[in-house]
């Protein structure tokens, strides 16, 4: 498995992932499928030139194969030391493989050589499986939390991520 960030020449794979996704969880992103899948390439291209990072596994016929990714954010009201763990996902296939602990690792160097202090994220209550994960990469629950904004049925969590300086 390789984990690497993506360019703007990855925009495909992006959108691929993005859309695979939101088909597989369509409660857990803050978007759907019918409103994604007709997006313009310059879009993709742009999210794709952000700070996202891709894993890719061979398969059994040597093609590299795109199976999970996730994005660091920054929201415009945000302090500038932290940022914002969103759009995690791992194709079911490669679940349970250590994928989700390769690109949440990537993300997590990048932030910390970027001086940021804390990494965030919500994720929801009832996802047990993601909160033990995210628990094991170092995130505490803060005791903020409530509906999500999207899904307002789904109870959130936000859990954050105290980064140390980059070591010299």
């Amino acid at each position: 498995m390789t984990v690497r960030r993506t360019r703007e020449e990855d925009w495909a794979d992006l959108r691929a992932l993005r859309l695979a996704m939101l088909l597989d969880a369509p409660l857990a992103f803050g978007s759907t499928y019918a409103r994604e899948r007709d997006y313009p390439e310059s879009l993709w291209r742009e999210r794709a030139a952000g700070t996202t990072w891709v894993a890719h596994e061979t398969g059994a016929t040597g093609d590299v194969l795109p199976v999970g990714l996730v994005t660091l954010w920054h929201a415009p009201d945000q302090a500038p030391d932290e940022s914002w763990l969103v759009g995690m996902w791992v194709a079911p296939h490669a679940r349970g493989r250590g994928v989700a602990d390769e690109l949440v690792g990537a993300l997590l160097e990048h932030a910390r050589g970027a001086g940021l202090q804390r990494v965030l994220l919500e994720v929801a209550e009832a996802n047990a499986r993601a909160a033990r994960a995210y628990s094991r990469l170092g995130f505490e629950p803060t005791g903020e939390g409530g509906a999500s904004r999207t899904h307002p049925h789904i109870c959130e969590i936000t859990m954050a991520h105290r980064l140390s300086p980059p070591a010299m």
